[in-house]
């Protein structure tokens, strides 16, 4: 698909803050600016801007110099805002000129952030009772300050309509790429992906890059010596009533003290602590699926493959692939 001829470009600013991402500016213009029709002509006009124009410090050791202020969001047909730094501070998200900024936006205009710059837009509001994506290590901070917002931090980026959220830096890549296969096709998404040396679309969400800790409770709490067996030994098919033996109480008692304790059920920790613990040996090893199966637990590898994609978002292979190269 492609525009026609006479069709106007679509209008693309690309709102920077002091603190900017430079990665975050470059791909924008990188992915956005590099749509083409079939003769060869830009299908969006991207056009950077700021709250104040003139001379933007970066989180790097340089600055970018931006000749339009916010007047051009309210001429965009859409409308990408990019993380800073320092989103996670409150007198950064509400500064007043930023707020104002976004509401000057035409009915009808479409919102875009990359990484912690859906701060900003749940401050104003504009992800009340919308599903949304940051950065997965800012995801708690932005779950206790904006408890209207059903967050997802497990995926690379959510299209609400009128308003998209993507989660690290990089998703800003594949949010960008979607955004063109959206407004013209796969054809012209997949040649943009194609000349920038990056997949058209990656497998998977941002769960795979989360770094989860294998302890959740300390030592000295009532289901600590239960925990600490079956780390020792995940292989062993444990049951609730073995568990709760061990500790001498209920199976009704070792499920609450452990939901207290960890937030999860004695079974739901031990799958999350065997998908860990598969995840470590796909990384570190090159055994086989059947192999590590078995020794985390999981008895088959049908039944790793099955936990592993619903727990990380790809087959184990794939994983192994992107974090191992083989």
């Amino acid at each position: 698909m492609s525009a026609p001829e006479d069709a106007p470009r679509h209008e693309v600013a690309v709102l920077v803050r002091p603190g900017v991402r430079p990665m975050e500016l470059g791909l924008v213009h990188q992915i956005l600016g590099g749509a083409r029709s079939a003769d060869g002509e830009p299908l969006y006009r991207v056009r950077t801007c700021a709250l104040h124009p003139g001379t933007v410090p970066t989180d790097a050791d340089f600055r970018v110099v931006v000749g339009h202020g916010p007047e051009l969001l309210a001429r965009a047909d859409t409308v990408v805002v990019l993380a800073t730094q320092d989103d996670h501070e409150p007198s950064v998200v509400a500064d007043p000129g930023l707020a104002e900024a976004l509401a000057s936006l035409r009915p009808g205009t479409r919102l875009a952030s990359i990484c912690t710059a859906a701060f900003p837009l749940a401050e104003a509001g504009l992800l009340d009772g919308r599903r949304a994506t940051t950065h997965w290590l800012s995801a708690e901070a932005f779950r206790c300050r904006f408890p209207r917002v059903d967050l997802d931090p497990a995926v690379l980026y959510v299209d609400e309509g009128e308003v998209l959220t993507a989660a690290g830096e990089a998703s800003g890549i594949d949010l960008c790429l979607y955004l063109v296969r959206r407004d013209f096709g796969a054809a012209v998404a997949n040649d943009v992906a194609r000349r920038t040396v990056v997949p058209p679309y990656r497998e998977g969400g941002q769960a795979q890059y989360i770094a989860r800790p294998v302890a959740d409770a300390g030592p000295g709490t009532g289901t600590a010596a239960a925990r600490e067996r079956m780390l020792a030994d995940l292989a062993r098919p444990w049951t609730l009533a073995e568990l709760a033996a061990s500790l001498h109480v209920g199976v009704r008692t070792l499920t609450r003290r452990f939901r207290e304790e960890t937030g999860q059920s004695p079974l739901g920790w031990l799958l999350r602590r065997r998908v860990e613990r598969a995840r470590e040996l796909f990384e570190t090893t090159d055994l086989p699926v059947g192999r590590i199966a078995d020794e985390v637990g999981f008895g088959t590898a049908t039944a790793l493959r099955r936990h592993v994609c619903r727990e990380l978002g790809v087959p184990p292979l794939h994983y192994r692939r992107t974090f191992r190269g083989g």
